[in-house]
């Protein structure tokens, strides 16, 4: 794997953390790379004037006067690749986006394009020119003189609690504490390094510190810049947020809905530090820092904390979290059999446990995983804690899955203990004949199931023989017991079985799998099979159609090869993608297979149950396990990610010999169908300490979001091997938008203390941190043929006529999507913004341009229309006449897809459900047809196909709807709140506008 680096180009290792600290900046002057409209790049020297009223660069072949810009003159700052000439295809792969800005100035909406040496000279630039905009007029002088902020006299007011003798100084052991304090996660020894730098800088050496230099060490030690320069950005004063800003933020960045002022306030009050500020509603830097680490702003979306999935499907349709050793606290070989892993599998939310019974040497029952286990555990004493701790964690039903080893006496003791222990819990009600399904998780709630053989219908002894090909018995006899057990000539082993035992199994009847075909006639819905994983392996690969149509009725358990030794676990996204429902696990054993099952089964409220995808259930769909591409009917979602910077990481452990330096790396990494694999990393971060900065934007597209699991890996790059730093691993389903911290965890899965990655998220169909746009059928401006997604023909004439109907609405559906797509994308660069910003902000945007200029032209939005038209009053410059154009044609375009997706999305269905009224003559049809062999297979595919596509079109159909009309809200809402709205509700005043809002680059 390649290895890249990055170094930061702030001189001196500045860090600007403060408006003040970017202005001074400014003032010295740095150089950039001016881009001409002919893509040629040129260095210059630019330098803010002292009178702060404009920027000037040179050499310049102008004269002095006219080689600069007047602040007041200046419309926008943009961040990123935002203009015509910064997009051109010449530049384009040229730097990278975080390092690109564009003034846009004058009253013909000129645009200066810059490219600085790294994304902190980009951010002091953007932060200081926006701080002039807003400000310039009314502060000539550097800002931060003067009144103390919000923050220092806050800073001050603990300094002063703590100053105990009122001395007006503390000893520095003290203030080393009170920042520590304040600071969770941050080294004693940090701080105490810079106590010394800024007593020997101010030449006040000792044992105390007064408050200016405690205020000062406060600020440098606990500022995180990138937080910073995101207050800026949606702050009015630059300073805090007040209840509008903070709106505005939740709003638009975090994807937050139905926000209140109330609701900013209760946050202020709970975040905010200092009294003036909850007092005043406002939230400060550090009020805001809290705010962004603490778990109401979690990457992980609160709502799957809950059971928040339909728990009254059968059974057969959910993941359920399963183990295999669980009482095995290390390998399967030299492991302890140990009662505490059953605990902590169960406290996991785990809602199958295997109980390998084996005869004991005092006449009664014992578990071990392995004969050769150092030692056993009393079957009585697993039962009894079961009992205790079946539903602690989980009230939903939990399935003991019983491998009998034993002799019958011994069995019968077996069935004794559970029925004498479990009582009521234990399920033995017998399976109704007339149902097609298993029952809902719902309706066995509070119950254990038991799975294992039963004995054959016709048997009435008190013990009878049935076969065995559950798992143990390679195990057995490898270790050279069992092999009088083996039949002659091969065939399946048999065993004796006792009525008791027999008798407790009801729903999970285990039965010999033979081939899917005779499953498929003669299985009934309470059997169940078990694979060893190289056979579930084998048909994951050679059959994934016929597995996944298996397991909508059938529950199946696939168990880990006897080969594991070492108790490794398999990749349980290999068997989930073809929907097995039992995936067994060996609990005892970290690593990254064991956090994609711990990550996936958190996303139901961690209840060791999740509902599998629609289009795994659905009794007629079309899915391709090991599908290379996007699916029928299920829309890709383009994942962008930007990894911003970490905090406190942990050494790797053992590390101890490299000394106090880690140089970390991130690889995020998507689990999920083979289409969806892929990893990407970023730069490593050389020299950075317990808190890099990545700043590194990755995309992902995701084919199928519901089976995908995101990962963060963070590794220390080093020559000799990367070693583990941290993880963590969240469902693609359960991720919140916008700005988010990712707490880290260990190996095992363990919290790791204050240790966090800052991250942006934005998802294609997802409010907030701006929508992705997908790219592939979205195709800009029709730069590119537009691809339609059609029907497939079966080979019998009637069924194809009636697919054929919906030839026609397919096409409409696609044009009105992507049409308005189309005119989205175009509207929002125009606007300066990437195509994952959201309407509210190109609106604000359009209204900020018009509100920086002294002549503005007059520009309002008729909001007495229900498709509110841009309205333009005299002469206006070239580029906003385009953004009324762009505005038009998206307001055009939305509005025939209003209007029209209704009668469409009615063609879709009916063609749908005029096909799914074939589906039960199929067997009629096909014999009829005389098709046979890979001809029957390939019209009952194309038929399961058209079907998906028919029912996955009309949602794409409904969803686009539903997200136009959201967009017009968007309008009315903006339009009313930056006062450029006429004939809506009262309007605010124009005063209250703030500046544009910058989304995060692309």
């Amino acid at each position: 794997k390649k290895k890249t680096v990055s170094f930061s180009t702030m001189p001196n290792d500045r860090k600007i953390n403060s408006t003040a600290a970017c202005i001074s900046f400014m003032l010295e002057g740095c150089e950039l790379k001016k881009v001409r409209s002919n893509s040629r790049m040129y260095s210059r020297f630019f330098v803010l004037d002292a009178d702060m009223r404009s920027v000037r660069w040179e050499p310049s072949k102008k004269d002095s006067e006219k080689a600069k810009i007047e602040i007041k003159s200046v419309k926008e700052v943009r961040v990123g690749k935002k203009t015509p000439i910064l997009r051109s295809n010449g530049l384009s792969d040229q730097f990278p986006d975080e390092c690109a800005f564009s003034i846009i100035y004058g009253d013909n909406y000129e645009s200066l394009d810059l490219v600085a040496s790294s994304a902190d000279v980009v951010s002091a630039w953007v932060m200081g020119l926006r701080y002039l905009v807003s400000y310039g007029k009314h502060t000539p002088e550097a800002p931060g003189t003067g009144h103390p902020s919000l923050r220092t006299s806050w800073i001050s007011s603990v300094f002063d609690l703590a100053d105990l003798e009122k001395s007006g100084h503390i000893p520095v052991s003290r203030a080393v504490q009170l920042i520590k304090a304040l600071n969770p996660g941050m080294k004693t020894s940090t701080i105490e390094l810079k106590f010394k730098e800024l007593q020997k800088a101010s030449e006040r050496p000792g044992m105390e510190v007064a408050c200016d230099l405690f205020v000062e060490a406060y600020c440098e030690l606990c500022t995180r810049p990138e937080i910073f320069f995101l207050l800026v950005q949606f702050s009015s004063n630059k300073e805090y947020l007040g209840l509008k800003d903070l709106l505005m933020f939740l709003e638009v960045e975090q994807g937050m809905e139905g926000v209140t002022e109330e609701k900013c306030l209760e946050i202020v009050g709970k975040y905010e530090p200092s009294k003036e500020g909850r007092e005043k509603g406002y939230l400060a830097i550090d009020g805001f820092t809290r705010y962004l680490l603490s778990a109401d702003c979690s990457i992980f979306d609160p709502q799957h904390r809950k059971v928040c999935q339909d728990m009254a499907q059968p059974l057969s349709h959910y993941y359920i979290s399963s183990a295999h050793s669980a009482c095995l606290l290390e390998d399967n070989f030299w492991g302890r059999s140990d009662i505490s892993g059953y605990i902590s599998a169960l406290g996991l939310g785990c809602r199958s446990i295997e109980l390998v019974l084996w005869d004991g040497p005092e006449g009664e029952p014992v578990v071990y995983t392995s004969p050769s286990a150092a030692s056993c555990v009393p079957f009585r004493a697993v039962v009894g804690l079961i009992d205790q701790h079946a539903f602690t964690a989980s009230a939903y039903p939990l399935i003991l899955c019983l491998v009998v080893r034993c002799s019958a006496p011994q069995q019968r003791l077996a069935a004794q203990c559970l029925r004498k222990t479990l009582g009521e819990k234990l399920y033995l009600e017998p399976p109704n004949p007339t149902a097609s399904y298993l029952p809902s998780p719902e309706q066995l709630k509070g119950r254990i199931l038991i799975k294992g053989k039963k004995l054959p219908p016709g048997c009435e002894d008190s013990e009878g023989e049935v076969s065995d090909e559950e798992e143990g018995w390679e195990l057995a006899r490898r270790l050279g017991q069992e092999e009088q057990e083996m039949p002659e000539g091969g065939g399946p082993r048999r065993v004796r079985l006792s009525r008791e035992l027999s008798e407790l199994v009801s729903l999970c009847q285990a039965v010999p799998f033979q081939d899917f075909e005779s499953s498929r006639r003669g299985q009934r819905y309470w059997e169940m099979c078990s694979f060893s994983e190289v056979e579930a392996g084998r048909f994951a690969n050679e059959c994934p159609a016929e597995l996944v149509s298996y397991n909508k009725r059938f529950l199946s358990r696939v168990y880990p090869s006897p080969m594991r030794i070492d108790a490794s676990n398999m990749n349980p996204q290999d068997f989930w993608k073809c929907g097995c429902q039992m995936v067994a696990m060996n609990y005892q054993t970290p690593g990254l297979m064991m956090d994609l099952n711990a990550g996936w089964f958190r996303q139901n409220g961690a209840c060791g149950y999740v509902l599998r995808p629609a289009i795994m259930r659905e009794e007629v769909s079309y899915f391709s396990a090991n599908a290379k591409d996007s699916l029928p009917g299920v829309p890709a979602q383009l994942l962008h990610l930007k990894v911003i910077s970490g905090q406190n990481l942990p050494k790797p452990r053992g590390s101890g010999a490299k000394g106090e330096v880690v140089e970390p790396y991130v690889c995020a990494e998507i689990h999920g169908i083979p289409a969806d694999c892929a990893e990407h990393r970023t730069k490593t971060a050389l020299q950075s300490g317990d808190n890099p900065v990545f700043d590194e934007s990755l995309e992902f597209q995701i084919n199928l979001p519901e089976l995908a699991v995101l990962r963060f890996v963070v590794l220390d790059d080093d020559y000799i091997g990367d070693e583990f730093i941290a993880q963590y691993t969240i469902p693609f389903e359960c991720l919140q938008p916008g700005y988010r911290h990712v707490p880290l965890q260990s190996l095992a899965g363990e919290p790791l203390p204050h240790a966090t990655l800052f991250v942006h998220v934005a998802i294609t169909d997802r409010r907030g941190g701006g929508k992705g746009h997908r790219r592939g059928l979205a195709g800009r401006r029709g730069r590119r043929v537009r691809e339609y997604t059609s029907t497939k023909a079966t080979g019998i004439k009637a069924i194809d006529e009636v697919f054929r109907t919906a030839t026609q609405p397919l096409r409409e559906a696609t044009d009105l999507r992507e049409n308005v797509q189309n005119a989205l994308v175009s509207f929002k660069e125009l606007c300066g913004l990437t195509p994952a910003a959201n309407m509210k902000q190109c609106i604000l945007t359009v209204a900020a341009w018009l509100l920086h200029s002294d002549s503005a032209p007059s520009v309002t939005l008729n909001l007495a229309e229900k498709y509110p038209p841009m309205e333009a009053q005299g002469p206006i410059p070239d580029l906003l006449r385009k953004v009324l154009t762009a505005y038009e044609t998206m307001i055009q375009t939305s509005r025939t897809l209003i209007e029209s997706a209704d009668a469409v999305y009615g063609k879709l269905i009916q063609a749908q459900q005029a096909g799914m009224d074939f589906h039960k003559e199929l067997p009629r049809i096909e014999a009829k047809e005389g098709l046979r062999g890979r001809k029957l297979q390939k019209a009952l595919e194309s038929f399961a196909w058209n079907i998906t596509v028919l029912k996955g079109q009309a949602d794409l159909l409904k969803h686009a709807k539903a997200e136009a009309l959201d967009n017009l809200w968007q309008i009315h809402n903006a339009g009313q709140s930056c006062g450029i709205g006429r004939n809506g509700s009262a309007s605010p005043e124009p005063s209250r506008l703030r500046a544009p809002l910058e989304p995060i680059p692309e």
